[in-house]
């Protein structure tokens, strides 16, 4: 059983890390923890105000910038925006189960939020990131598949499913990245996690009220805190894992417990897939993999 806590974590001194969604949940818990250790945290979010209250509750360095994900225009500015190195990108925001819904772009919310953003914001971002990118994913992922033909779920919607397969995609992009970083050359790493089940807001906006009566019950019985679901995060962004790792919590069926390496489904690890995934995201998005990523030191 693993023991490792945020206390673990070594001096952040002089690191920036840039936390998409970081105003609540398990983005706002990591937030609090890397600027305890001394690093400068970018909460990258869709509404600043709410930014701001979030910033006032963490003690350090921080800085708040607007990014929505569901609109690639607003990545690009982000990016184009982001001038000094950035060390370490936490791609943690994200929706899930949601009603039916299109990004600005006319993506599926749910692939267009949690994949194709994060997907143009890393590429986008990568010159200048110079340790890892941490991509948060979900248990969820084991029963996603991917719908190359349908990624955005013309044929007929099913919300459930279409957040498996916005999981599925994260991990697979995970893996993606990190070949193309090892062909590259780069040292940067692409890694994840996943929080188990951590009480948050997320699980709360699925436009029916039975189901998040039941979550928000299920959350007061069985989930763990904010602060623990960030924990397998943290352990992903600060520690010398290789890349490609896949970090979640230690207990029964990876739903509780303090961080450790853990697997992942088969269809996770379908190369075949997760490159032809890559060239529709790239399609889809107008972003490639960068020529030139950070060099190494």
């Amino acid at each position: 059983m693993s023991t490792w806590t945020p206390a673990d974590i070594a001096d952040q001194t002089g690191r920036t890390f840039v936390i998409t969604g970081a105003n609540s949940g398990i983005g706002l818990s990591a937030a609090k923890a890397l600027a305890a250790k001394g690093a400068h945290v970018v909460l990258a979010v869709r509404n600043t105000a709410k930014g701001e209250e979030a910033a006032a509750q963490i003690d350090g360095s921080t800085e708040v910038r607007r990014l929505d994900l569901a609109d690639l225009a607003s990545v690009r500015a982000f990016a184009e925006e982001t001038t000094a190195d950035v060390d370490v990108l936490i791609n943690n925001a994200g929706v899930m189960n949601v009603p039916l819904a299109h990004t600005a772009d006319g993506f599926e919310m749910q692939i267009g939020t949690n994949h194709l953003g994060h997907f143009a914001l890393t590429n986008l971002l990568l010159p200048r990131i110079k340790d890892r990118v941490v991509t948060v994913a979900s248990g969820s992922h084991r029963y996603g598949k991917i719908r190359l033909d349908d990624l955005n779920w013309e044929q007929g919607y099913r919300r459930h499913m279409a957040y498996g397969q916005a999981k599925l995609a994260n991990m697979l992009f995970m893996a993606e990245l990190q070949r193309r970083l090892d062909e590259a050359g780069s040292p940067v790493r692409s890694v994840g996690a996943h929080p188990g089940w951590a009480a948050t807001n997320l699980q709360s906006r699925s436009g029916n009220r039975v189901e998040d009566a039941l979550m928000t019950v299920g959350n007061g019985l069985f989930a763990q805190s904010g602060d623990m679901g960030a924990e397998p995060t943290l352990f992903a962004a600060t520690q010398d894992v290789p890349g490609n790792s896949y970090a979640g919590p230690g207990g029964r069926f990876e739903m509780r417990g303090h961080p450790t390496l853990v697997g992942r489904s088969k269809a996770a690890e379908d190369l075949v897939t997760a490159r032809r995934l890559w060239e529709l995201s790239e399609q889809l998005t107008g972003v490639s993999f960068p020529r030139e990523v950070a060099a190494p030191v």
